[in-house]
Parts: C-alpha cells; structure tokens; sequence
C-alpha cells in the first residue's frame, strides 16, 4: 500500500496540473499556446536544464553513462519503429518521429523530479537534450523530408546543455544572484509545460483512434524493453536506470502534431497517437514507476 501512495503523489501533481490546462480551454479561456511554447523552450527549460546539470551531485562519469544510454536507447528505437512500420506499409513522414520521440519535457521531466528527486531531474534533463537534439535535427528532417540536420545548433537548449555540463564538469558557479535569477526562470518550466499540455490535449481533434490505441500499446511495450535491455547493458544505477525507462517510455509528444501539421504530414494521424498515448500514460506510466521503486 505504500508503494501505491508513493507513486499516487507523484503522478498526481502531473496530471492534475494537466487536467488545469485542459479544463481552462473547456472553459473558455485564451490561452496562447505558441507563445507560451516558445518561451518555455528557447527560456525557461534551457535554464531549467543549465541550473540543473551546474548544480548536479550526480558523478559526471555517471551522467556520461546516461547519456550514452539514452543515445543508443534512441538509436534502438529508430530501427525498431522504421522496420515496423515499413512491414505495415504506414506512411513513414506521419509515423516515425512520433512513435520515436517522447514527451519527455512535459511529461518526463517533472514525473523524474517527483519521482527521483535532484538526482533524478539530473539524469533526466541529459536524456530530454538528447531527445530534443534529435527531435529538432533529424526529426523535424524526418516528418518534412528534407532541410538541414544542423539546425538544432541554434537551439537554445542545446548550448544550455553544454555549458551546464561544462560547468558541472569544471566545478565552476555562476554568482549567487545570477544562479538565483535562473533558478527563477528555469521553475516556471515544469507547470507551464504541464499546463499547457492540458491546453493542446483539450485543443487535439483525433477523428479515428482504434488503430492509434493499437499503435501506442506497441510503441510502450517496443519503448520500455528497448530501454530495460540498455540500461541493464550499461549498468546503470537505481536511479539512472528507471529514469531511462520513464523517459524512453513517455506519451507521443504534442510537439509532433505541431511538426506534422506544419510540414504537411498526416497530423489527424498524429492527434490521435497522442490522445491515445497520453491516455493511456495514466494507467503505464503509474505502473511503470510502482515497478521501479518497489
């Protein structure tokens, strides 16, 4: 009974700050997605990620092995999810990415903080850079077709990234009032996103989701062995391991929608693998984490 008490006060603040987001739409209210996107992402979570990885008590040696691991998880599932979708001859511009990449800012992130702690966020932040390098480069050339790889260097995020890892590795500190001023900035990241994943779940038109349901139980099932066969491959410890298998194993982000309604893609196709993912997050994703921290 404790375990199902620990895990309820960690999914608990997740989705509740979810159903806020969704039930502000219903009501009526505005709530301009694009802006608050694109603050969150190019403010907020970059320094969410450079406060977090600055002030890590994580041994670099043991972040190096995550990263590495949530490389080859990535790797793992791009070659799983292409085959699989080439043999059921699916349209690989609607398919691949979603099934690829996972919600693990809104979702990821906060569930590791909740869940892990500190320690926790730490290991998360390097697989969610990871996953949004991937995502903005070959991603976004997967669901268009085309254009440069290269463009996630203009990501804040990722510079974020580097010089967090930088500073974590060297041991330096940005000045107290500084360190507090982007501590500030970087907190706003976990509700914001939370929220408005509420915002664009209850905004989603999904007009068929049998074969979307169908397909999200594949991607958990294909998504959590991948991520249990290479963190065991690894070694990695308690806490980085079953950070790995949360993140991997993470809900169709709502940023692939967006992606696939701006490059053409089938985005009804999209609407519905995340409605069904995400839905089907509340019962996983709870069982997930009362398995890892049995």
């Amino acid at each position: 009974m404790d375990i199902i008490g620990t895990v309820a006060q960690v999914v608990a603040p997740v989705f509740l700050l979810a159903a806020i987001g969704f039930a502000w739409i219903k009501a009526g209210y505005e709530y301009r997605i694009e802006f608050v996107t694109t603050l969150a992402m190019t403010l907020s979570v970059p320094c969410l990620i450079f406060v977090a990885l600055m002030e890590s008590e994580v041994d670099p040696i043991a972040l190096k092995s995550t990263f590495l691991a949530s490389v080859v998880a990535y790797a793992a599932v791009t070659v799983v999810f292409y085959v699989m979708i080439k043999l059921l001859k699916l349209e690989m511009r609607s398919f691949l990415a979603p099934l690829i990449f996972g919600n693990t800012g809104n979702l990821g992130l906060p569930l590791a903080l909740f869940a892990f702690g500190e320690e926790g966020l730490g290991h998360a932040v390097i697989i969610f850079a990871v996953m949004a390098v991937y995502s903005f480069s070959v991603g976004v050339w997967m669901v268009s077709g085309g254009g440069s790889p290269l463009k996630a260097i203009k990501e804040p995020l990722v510079w974020a990234t580097v010089l967090g890892a930088i500073f974590m590795v060297m041991g330096w500190r940005t000045p107290e009032w500084l360190t507090n001023s982007i501590n500030l900035v970087g907190q706003i990241a976990i509700p914001i996103m939370l929220i408005t994943l509420g915002v664009a779940l209850a905004r989603l038109r999904a007009p068929t989701l049998g074969r979307a349901f169908v397909l999200s139980l594949v991607k958990y099932a294909i998504c959590i062995g991948v991520a249990v066969v290479v963190g065991l491959w690894f070694e990695l410890g308690p806490v980085a391991f079953a950070v790995l298998v949360v993140q991997i194993a993470t809900p169709v982000a709502v940023t692939s929608y967006l992606l696939a309604q701006k490059y053409g893609a089938d985005a009804d196709e999209v609407a519905g693998l995340v409605v069904a993912s995400t839905l089907l997050s509340i019962a996983i994703l709870p069982l997930i984490l009362g398995f890892l921290m049995a």
